[in-house]
């Protein structure tokens, strides 16, 4: 399934933020994203801290790798707090059909468990296994 421009923008002026594209590295008042290319797939790291205000620079920066790659990983191991808003974004990106996340934190983990999305989600131990890498 495509990606939503509608849910994304909607998601996003809630939180007061507009898109930005084509940025590598964006600091966000909560977080850090950074964004590279791991074996063919499209790495989206995320550290800090997520919530409805600080989600805008991670959900441009999953937008702009689902446009350019088939295979799009977010790697959670840095996020430390990540609330309701998070999780949908991860659902919304998930719909297209390319998202992985790849060593989710404690905060995360225990989101999509209490939520159920773990079931859902593709999720994988580490990065490598994310990608495939690893059998």
């Amino acid at each position: 399934m495509p990606w939503d421009d509608a849910a994304a923008i909607e998601l996003l002026r809630g939180a007061g933020n507009e898109p930005s594209r084509g940025e590598a590295e964006e600091a966000c008042p909560q977080g850090v994203v950074l964004r590279y290319e791991y074996r063919g797939a499209q790495v989206v790291e995320a550290r800090g801290d997520y919530d409805l205000h600080s989600l805008g620079p991670l959900a441009d920066a999953l937008k702009t790798a689902t446009d350019t790659h088939p295979k799009v990983i977010l790697d959670a191991s840095g996020v430390t707090f990540a609330d309701s808003s998070f999780l949908n974004l991860m659902i919304l990106v998930h719909r297209t059909g390319k998202l992985r996340v790849a060593a989710p934190s404690a905060p995360v983990r225990r989101l999509c468990a209490i939520t159920g999305v773990d079931d859902v989600l593709q999720i994988r131990e580490t990065l490598s296994g994310a990608v495939g890498v690893e059998r």
